[in-house]
């Protein structure tokens, strides 16, 4: 076994688990954060007097929205199945995750737009994967 290919063992091994490397960490740290955060949000909102709790609300909306356009941008940055590093398109799937707290609030952008991202990358897996088999034979 060469360096190289032990290297990339080791980069599949710690994009599986833990919070992974590169793209993996960024798309896993921008879901652990965004989507717990819903439960402070709504302690917040809570405790702020009547005429601030759409601001807060509005606040954390643009952070779901900013979220998903980071999701967008690891997309476009490895549009390719075959050019992605190990299990960024599980990854980038979990944007879906966001459709939670966005229900929770109420908020029709992100519960639209949330599970319409995980079946766009995993529709584009899907072809891609079609198109590489019809390829072979």
């Amino acid at each position: 076994m060469d360096l190289n290919s032990a290297q990339r063992i080791v980069e599949a091994e710690a994009a599986r688990t833990g919070l992974g490397t590169g793209p993996n960490r960024r798309l896993r740290l921008t879901l652990f954060i965004g989507m717990p955060l819903v439960f402070p949000v709504i302690g917040i909102m809570i405790l702020v007097p009547k005429f601030l709790r759409d601001d807060v609300l509005h606040v954390y909306q643009a952070g779901i929205i900013g979220c998903l356009l980071h999701y967008v941008w690891v997309f476009a940055k490895y549009p390719r199945y075959a050019g992605r590093p190990p299990y960024l398109t599980r990854d980038l799937a979990m944007g879906g995750g966001f459709f939670l707290p966005s229900l929770m609030l109420g908020f029709w952008p992100g519960i639209i737009t949330a599970p319409a991202w995980a079946l766009f990358v995993g529709v584009t897996y899907a072809v891609e994967v079609m198109r590489e088999h019809h390829d072979r034979h």
